[in-house]
């Protein structure tokens, strides 16, 4: 295994292979490489891409950040604009990887933002809080008659900030292969083999140079690790439940399908071979017996189908799916089950807020970290003048509550004096003040 290898990890002896191995296999299941589709015949519905996707949809729908201040935060206020360009993306693979790594660099007087997905990431040191202080990055690019594998290498230490890069090649995909220069790959022939990064006073950052957004929920498969788990950690048996389930909905339609025994006498002849009507290839059977004078000639096979009672075992395997997963009842099950009391949807919308509350916290501070880091490279390449900065990050409330409830309720204020009108315009249309006020006294024609 890639991952497991000692130049890699180091001679830490926590760092082992099982540690790397669930990032590795939720990311399949993301993939729609389910291990229980290996035996064939089963179909998937891809409820862990579907799972992920909600998930990051659910936190990042109103996601905005504005980085405030003089010349310095302008200029980190684009670079984070252009990081937020693929956030909800981003968020997706740290839902379905357990986590994603952020490492700002800069090329030609930008700071760029990496994303390390969690199977290409390994946390090489932790605090006793779990938060990641030194980590190996992977990078892999294909050779001729094989693959290119950079390890870059980043640990905060007490005297500076240690970077280390070191390229492999090797003709297979599961192995690192020998080291070579990095020159010898065009792409990373500009990187230095080492690097040290210490601030204007000598002394080492507050914290590393690149960022470890983790789901925040318990590691259920290693709680000494340092790694997230992914949304659908708990509910992997029963995803593969509800794939051979959906299989067997697919069959049960594909078996009782219409169709019509035929005797041989009843089929057509041409040049003495028996042959079925032109394009009734998929309604007729023929039987290969000759039935006789006065027997039937045709049989009609058409059975019932049992559709009703497997999609209900269906349905309740998707609603355990949704509770072991922090989604809402109706999410993936049928939103229509009246099997529901008031109280469990209630319930399981709370449940859902709070996991998504939970993940949108993480995903701010990892947001804050990424500015630190990008303000120390700033001061590292000059990128920009000295100068503090303040970082906001809005998620909305789009998950509490609606935006047509939103309206309703604030219209409502308005017809009661509560509010005026251009405050509505201004919160629901985007219009400054001015703006606002002068359009609400026009509208009111007054």
């Amino acid at each position: 295994m890639l991952l497991a290898d000692r130049r890699i990890t180091g001679a830490a002896p926590e760092i082992t292979p099982r540690l790397m191995q669930d990032a590795n296999d939720s990311m399949q299941l993301f993939c729609g490489k389910a291990p229980g589709l290996a035996d064939g015949g089963v179909q998937t519905l891809n409820l862990p891409s579907a799972i992920a996707g909600e998930v990051a949809r659910l936190v990042t729908v109103e996601l905005s950040g504005e980085i405030s201040g003089g010349a310095r935060a302008q200029y980190l206020n684009i670079q984070l604009q252009n990081a937020f360009k693929t956030m909800r993306a981003q968020c997706e693979y740290a839902a379905a990887g357990g986590g994603i790594a952020m490492k700002p660099y800069v090329e030609n007087g930008a700071i760029r933002v990496d994303f390390i997905q969690a199977q290409s990431f390994v946390p090489l040191a932790w605090a006793a809080n779990g938060e990641v202080t030194a980590a190996a990055m992977i990078e892999r690019a294909p050779a001729k008659q094989g693959f290119y594998t950079r390890i870059e290498k980043h640990a905060l230490k007490t005297d500076g900030y240690y970077i280390e890069n070191t390229a492999y090649y090797s003709a297979s995909e599961g192995s690192l292969g020998m080291p070579l220069p990095l020159s010898s790959v065009p792409q990373w022939a500009q990187l230095e083999p080492q690097a040290v990064i210490r601030l204007a006073d000598g002394t080492a950052p507050k914290a590393p140079l690149f960022v470890y957004f983790k789901m925040p929920f318990a590691n259920n498969r290693d709680t000494s690790s340092p790694l997230g788990v992914s949304v659908y950690s708990r509910a992997e048996g029963l995803l593969e439940q509800a794939d051979r389930q959906y299989t067997r909905i697919l069959w049960e339609y594909e078996g009782s399908e219409l169709a019509i025994d035929a005797s041989v006498g009843a089929l057509q002849t041409e040049n003495g071979d028996f042959r079925l009507p032109r394009a009734k290839q998929r309604l007729f059977r023929e039987l290969g017996i000759d039935k006789g004078d006065g027997g039937d000639l045709y049989s009609v096979f058409s059975p019932a189908i049992r559709d009703a009672s497997l999609f209900n075992g269906l349905n309740n395997i998707l609603r355990r799916i949704e509770f072991a997963c922090y989604l809402s009842y109706g999410t993936l099950s049928d939103p229509t089950n009246v099997d529901k009391t008031a109280e469990e949807i209630k319930m399981s919308k709370q449940r859902s807020y709070s996991a998504v509350c939970d993940i949108q916290k993480a995903l701010a501070a990892a947001i804050s970290q990424l500015v630190y880091a990008m303000d120390i490279l700033c001061s590292v390449y000059a990128l920009a003048p000295q100068g503090e900065y303040s970082l906001n990050v809005n998620f909305g409330d789009a998950i509490a509550v609606d935006t047509e409830t939103q309206r309703a309720a604030m219209r409502a204020d308005c017809e009661a004096g509560a509010a005026a009108w251009w405050e509505y315009r201004v919160r629901f249309y985007g219009e400054d003040e001015v703006t606002a006020r002068q359009r609400a006294v026009e509208a009111s024609g007054i």
